[in-house]
């Protein structure tokens, strides 16, 4: 009788076996495409069965009815508080913030926080409404900059953050469970219905930008994205999904799946489940291709490791490469844990939309 080994076998963790199903470039909507033709083609057919996946087709519109909560002066910029609703019954609170002098109609940047205590995190204020004029945590105010920067701003509370997260009072808890995140009750809705918090997220997304096509003082034909972390993914999916985006700046996200997303524990809102059919990140980047993306990443983000963002930056530049996009995305990695860095960003978009300094 041979003697049992008291080292765990690999084979008894249910992850083994699915690893070995881990095969994105044979996923059905992996990019395979050499010639600009081609790769429109696979776009065209990949936009539409990824916005199926996240369940885009399933989330029904409403009339925007947008209503003017509040105003504040900032003296270079105005601040407006505004209360939009994205479905039947969803209501979305947005920022938009005014450069005062700069010519209208502005170029627009949709700014995406990320986990946190919400959108007030990025406009200026502390969790408890109160102002502040001194750049604060890893999001540094970054949606102020963007205004500083020449552009108006518009910057969505996101679904299961700040005035939007769930009341966990109707839930219940037994057996000493203890009481899930926000997003993770709402993802593990969203999965039982079909559908995902990703997919409600860009579906809100693109409701604010049909909003913002109305207003005579925007100019939403240069209209760029920005986002960290949750962000992040928002500015990448959201930019893989709506093409009236013409530049986005994807800040502590974008890298791979297999050593981030799916190498460690994150938020449950980064899930979508059937996302393998899509491949790795690098696929999905030719969705956003050939349009203008900037990859932010800190050499010491733990979370989203440099060698897999470098690794998936190369391959998304022989994606670009089959739409005749020579150096993108572009990158900038800098010395730093998860945050903004700014460092490029700002200018990135003010050329990739049009805006003299």
């Amino acid at each position: 009788m041979r003697k049992t080994s008291t080292k765990p076998q690999k084979d008894l963790q249910p992850a083994t076996a699915l690893w070995h199903r881990y095969q994105p470039e044979k996923a059905p909507y992996a990019f395979h495409a050499s010639t600009p033709a081609s790769a429109r083609r696979w776009q065209d057919r990949t936009r539409k069965a990824l916005a199926r996946l996240i369940g885009l087709d399933a989330l029904p519109s409403a009339p925007v009815k947008a209503q003017l909560l509040e105003t504040k002066d900032k003296k270079d910029y105005i601040r407006q508080k505004i209360l939009l609703r994205t479905g039947p019954h969803t209501l979305m609170p947005v920022y938009l913030l005014l450069p005062r002098k700069a010519p209208r109609p502005l170029p627009v940047v949709l700014a995406f926080h990320g986990h946190g205590y919400g959108v007030k995190d990025i406009v200026g204020l502390w969790e408890d409404g109160n102002e502040r004029n001194t750049p604060d945590g890893y999001h540094k105010d970054f949606a102020v900059t963007l205004c500083r920067s020449g552009f108006a701003v518009a910057a969505p509370e996101i679904s299961c953050f700040g005035e939007r997260q769930t009341d966990f009072s109707s839930l219940k808890t037994h057996l000493g469970q203890s009481i899930p995140s926000t997003c993770g009750h709402s993802s593990m809705l969203a999965f039982h219905l079909g559908i995902s918090v990703l997919g409600l997220r860009v579906h809100d997304g693109m409701r604010l930008v049909d909003y913002l096509e109305t207003r005579r003082d925007l100019d939403t034909r240069r209209l760029g994205a920005m986002g960290i972390s949750g962000g992040g993914m928002h500015t990448f999916f959201s930019s893989c999904l709506d093409p009236r985006i013409r530049a986005c700046v994807v800040s502590g996200y974008y890298s791979t799946f297999k050593d981030s997303i799916l190498a460690m524990f994150h938020c449950s809102c980064n899930f979508v489940p059937g996302m393998g059919q899509f491949g790795e990140m690098h696929d999905l980047a030719g969705l956003v291709a050939p349009r203008p993306m900037l990859v932010e990443a800190g050499n010491y983000d733990t979370i989203f490791p440099i060698e897999a963002v470098r690794s998936g930056v190369a391959k998304a530049r022989s994606v670009y490469s089959a739409f005749g996009a020579k150096n993108l995305p572009e990158t900038d990695y800098f010395e730093g844990r998860h945050q903004i860095s700014g460092r490029k960003a700002y200018a990135f978009l003010q050329q990739a939309l049009g805006v003299t300094p």
